[in-house]
């Protein structure tokens, strides 16, 4: 069912807008979206946005706000700036501070869901289930 009052990251269950591609847990059998994977329930979104978190600084070492926003949301067609200083002031944190990124995922989680989306709607219990998963 397509709820048209909703955003497209909430409405493919995808708060964190991630594109198509991976074979992630959770994906819905249809995918109604070209460009971004549907997800069956919005803890495999959130399940699927803190692995990508999670693999950025084991991975690729990068342990900064500035550095993961600059991966997830490149400047050509986003407002890099305004995440980067969103989601450092969410998690407390100075953009170019080093830091523990699963100390601090739950923070990341919810500032990335709040700029991907406008709004951050989801409780708890939902978030910490789907960073659990991860």
């Amino acid at each position: 069912m397509v709820v048209y009052n909703q955003t497209r990251g909430l409405r493919n269950n995808n708060p964190g807008n991630i594109e198509k591609g991976e074979k992630w847990l959770g994906l819905a059998p249809e995918q109604p979206d070209a460009r971004f994977a549907t997800f069956t329930k919005p803890e495999y979104g959130i399940r699927a946005l803190a692995k990508l978190l999670l693999n950025y600084e084991r991975l690729y070492n990068i342990t900064t706000v500035a550095g993961i926003i600059n991966r997830w949301a490149p400047g050509h067609e986003n407002p890099t700036d305004a995440y980067v200083q969103f989601v450092a002031r969410a998690a407390g944190v100075k953009a170019t501070e080093t830091i523990n990124v699963r100390q601090k995922l739950p923070h990341l989680v919810r500032a990335i869901i709040q700029f991907e989306n406008g709004i951050q709607p989801y409780p708890d219990e939902v978030i910490n289930a789907g960073i659990q998963m991860a």
